[in-house]
């Protein structure tokens, strides 16, 4: 049995922080796990940010209403649910996360949760477990499935080393020369092909 394993943002939709950025025009938002890799330091900063300027869920919930997934994502999905086992593996958040998988058709979504108070500030986020994405991963390899995974950022390179078959999609240059390692897709029929591939060996 195989599974397919996908990054959301930067895979099949925009980064949901990066679109905040443009919309309150507060550029050290632009920060995601493309820049930092390390999580919960990036978290940390961003609610400060946010706490900095007095935005909370509502200012996120306008940018999530606004994100559409990228052209030719819905398809993808489909195409990979009706051939594969499919789940997304993402360091998004709930409250970001069901708008955007209504536009997908649903799939399955492992994430983490915000905590707001009863003004809407974000007071805190809580990860559904440290590494989640690789423990993800070894817990269907457990379950006799061969994975295969597709990223783009730092924070997925635990899911693909952890995978049977690891493949960067869109990764900037950074990711790409830190983990050589990785074949490298840039858009959607490439990596079809990759996965494909991978599931025949």
């Amino acid at each position: 049995m195989k599974i397919v394993c996908l990054d959301l943002e930067g895979v099949l939709v925009p980064e949901i922080w990066v679109g905040l950025a443009e919309r309150t025009g507060i550029e050290e938002l632009r920060a995601t796990t493309r820049d930092v890799p390390d999580y919960d330091q990036l978290m940390r900063q961003r609610l400060r940010i946010l706490h900095r300027h007095g935005l909370g869920m509502e200012a996120l919930r306008e940018v999530i209403d606004s994100v559409s997934p990228f052209p030719g994502a819905r398809e993808f999905v489909d195409w990979f649910r009706e051939r594969y086992q499919l789940v997304i593996l993402s360091d998004t958040f709930y409250e970001f996360g069901r708008p955007i998988m209504r536009q997908l058709g649903w799939p399955t979504l492992f994430c983490h949760e915000l905590e707001a108070d009863a003004d809407g500030r974000i007071v805190d986020y809580h990860l559904r477990m440290p590494d989640h994405k690789r423990a993800a991963v070894a817990a269907f390899q457990q379950l006799n499935f061969r994975v295969t995974a597709a990223g783009d950022s730092y924070n997925d390179v635990g899911m693909l080393s952890q995978a049977e078959t690891g493949i960067l999609f869109a990764p900037p240059q950074n990711v790409v020369d830190d983990f050589p390692q990785f074949p490298v897709t840039r858009d959607y029929e490439a990596l079809r092909n990759a996965i494909e591939a991978a599931s025949s060996e």
